[in-house]
């Protein structure tokens, strides 16, 4: 495991399409529409290309791998258009990384996304498809459990005798998790 990897999650994001683009209130996205997508806490942002037939309706298919550091809360997803008069911002969506990170699924699973896109005034301008699938999630645990491969047996304790024992619960305890 490289060292970083444990500040970071590898996240595989396929951004799908979107929907319903306008470059402003009158004039729908017409071609050149491409997504760029960091995290809140990185510079890094990593692009796809552009949709140069899609219109308003864009479908890029295409997979991503973002560097999530661990202490991230965002995903920003930023849909924009080549104009003209230079590159134009669509619409920005920030997705809470508790979206797809945590709860009652596995990390390893793979999330079908849709989030409404607001513009610079904060108006609503369209809906953003992606899926997102954290990579290396599971090599957080699995250097304990195949490191130590060793049978465990259970050792009857008698009812009342003062043997220093009692339940004891173990509690998992996962990086960032603290």
């Amino acid at each position: 495991m490289k060292p970083s990897s444990s500040l970071s999650r590898a996240l595989e994001i396929t951004v799908i399409s979107g929907e319903n683009l306008r470059q402003n209130r009158t004039q729908w996205v017409k071609k050149n529409a491409f997504v760029n997508i960091k995290t809140d806490s990185s510079s890094n942002i990593q692009t796809t290309r552009m949709d140069k037939e899609g219109g308003n309706f864009p479908m890029w298919n295409e997979k991503l791998i973002v560097n999530m550091p661990m202490h991230a809360r965002y995903l920003t997803v930023e849909v924009q258009c080549k104009t003209s008069s230079g590159i134009k911002t669509i619409g920005i969506a920030r997705v809470p990384t508790s979206d797809f990170i945590g709860g009652f699924l596995p990390e390893d699973y793979l999330h079908l996304l849709s989030y409404r896109l607001r513009d610079e005034k904060g108006e609503k301008n369209g809906i953003i498809n992606f899926s997102v699938k954290v990579k290396n999630a599971q090599s957080y645990t699995a250097g304990c459990a195949t490191a130590y491969s060793q049978q465990w047996m259970a050792t009857p304790v008698a009812m009342g005798s003062n043997a220093s024992g009692g339940v004891v619960t173990g509690i998992p305890v996962y990086p960032g998790s603290y």
